[in-house]
């Protein structure tokens, strides 16, 4: 299934699962998505390869900067108006605490949406305890038009 099908496939049925198996990337980190209380919420399930460092050990930084853009994206793709994928401008990632060995959940809030740039703010966290970040993300998206 093509890219622009699947998220016009999310839009009626507010299923992701269409869109992460178009997206490679996705399925290799074990990112997914899914709506709860009408809110875009990422998961990171956990596997050995993302471990950045064995001896600690903890998730590679890096994964998690992927989780957080990766829920911005979605949480985009859900309320935008386009089916074409907003570009990252930039992201920005700050690293609060270490990150156990252990599925990440992420949550993304627009501080701005526009026509054409999305400011977005990402929280991620382990366990049930939201307000316990492990890291938080700022990103710009340039919201490509048809």
């Amino acid at each position: 299934m093509r890219l622009r099908d699947a998220v016009t496939a999310l839009r009626q049925s507010g299923d992701f699962t269409a869109i992460q198996e178009a997206i490679p990337y996705t399925r290799f980190m074990g990112i997914t998505a899914e709506l709860i209380d009408d809110d875009v919420v990422g998961r990171m399930r956990y596997s050995d390869h993302l471990v950045g460092n064995p001896a600690v050990p903890a998730l590679h930084g890096g994964t998690l900067g992927a989780l957080m853009e990766s829920t911005a994206i979605f949480k985009l793709l859900w309320h935008g108006e386009t089916t074409t994928v907003p570009k990252t401008i930039n992201i920005t990632v700050e690293y609060l605490r270490g990150a156990r060995p252990e599925d990440v959940l992420a949550r993304a809030e627009f501080t701005r949406h526009g026509r054409r740039v999305a400011n977005v703010r990402v929280f991620a966290w382990q366990e049930d305890d939201p307000g316990r970040p492990v890291a938080v993300a700022t990103a710009h998206f340039l919201l490509v038009q048809e």
